[in-house]
């Protein structure tokens, strides 16, 4: 799977999901300070461009990290077709996939130990999207909210 991955910092912890990422055999696509060749590191500048790499298919999925994770968060929402949910615990990262379709983690640097961000990654990776008919109902109606509030 290709994965789109930006961060305003490079930190142990976007060292050890990058590690994670290649042992787990995906083709990494960087952006931000995970990049050598960016000059724009702000969480709103790498967020978005991870995003867009997810909306327009150049990467399966991206995963984007901020201090908190809410910067980081709101900045790749903005770009319809994303679904970006801040996970702090495997649990809320399966959820995220099979109810939310989220095609983009988003990590806090602050309060992400290495031992939950490989759990996260796990429960990440193994969740499918749900297509019973309720949920995806709750997917065409985020589509719909994107169509009608988009400028």
């Amino acid at each position: 799977m290709k994965i789109a991955i930006g961060s305003d910092e490079r930190t142990h912890l976007t060292d050890i999901v990058l590690a994670e990422l290649k042992q787990r055999g995906h083709q990494i696509v960087t952006f931000g300070s995970l990049d050598e060749n960016e000059s724009e590191v702000d969480w709103p500048i790498s967020s978005s461009k991870v995003a867009l790499a997810v909306a327009t298919q150049q990467a399966d999925e991206g995963i984007v990290f901020c201090w908190t994770g809410t910067g980081a968060s709101i900045a790749a929402n903005k770009v319809t077709g994303i679904r970006a949910a801040l996970c702090h615990d495997a649990e809320t990262a399966r959820g995220a996939r099979i109810w939310n379709h989220a095609n983009v983690l988003v990590l806090s640097l602050r309060a992400t130990t290495d031992a939950i961000a490989k759990e996260i990654l796990d429960a990440w990776f193994s969740t499918p999207y749900s297509n019973d008919e309720w949920n995806l109902q709750q997917m065409q109606r985020i589509t719909e909210l994107e169509k009608e509030f988009s400028h």
